[in-house]
């Protein structure tokens, strides 16, 4: 499984790539990653008209949509559409940070899994 991940270089710019799920345990109920850290959860509703500018993540947290996606641009100019029921690490608390935007006309539900 891939997820997205969104993270900052030394000069503050912000930047995806893909990280792989590594799985290392399988049985009768299916394939587990290693458990990773978190922190808490946070439920979250984001109204369909939702287009925030520039700000950096405001921790190193998992955001996991559940019913609608959101279209995130680096600082880099790529953009991403992050769909229901995909999943993106963001990590770029410092520097220029992305821009958000609702894209499916609706509420987007999500939860974020804070790992600092």
């Amino acid at each position: 499984m891939k997820i997205h991940n969104l993270y900052v270089d030394d000069k503050g710019e912000s930047h995806f790539r893909d990280v792989e799920v590594e799985y290392v345990e399988t049985g009768r109920a299916g394939r587990l990653s290693k458990r990773l850290p978190a922190t808490g959860i946070i439920f979250r509703e984001v109204q369909p008209d939702y287009d925030l500018d520039w700000h950096p993540a405001p921790r190193r947290q998992y955001i996991i949509n559940l019913d609608a996606g959101v279209e995130i641009t680096a600082s880099d100019g790529e953009k991403r559409r992050i769909g229901a029921g995909e999943v993106i690490l963001v990590e770029d608390v410092r520097g220029k940070g992305h821009l958000s935007k609702a894209i499916d006309g609706k509420v987007r539900n999500c939860i974020f899994v804070p790992v600092d």
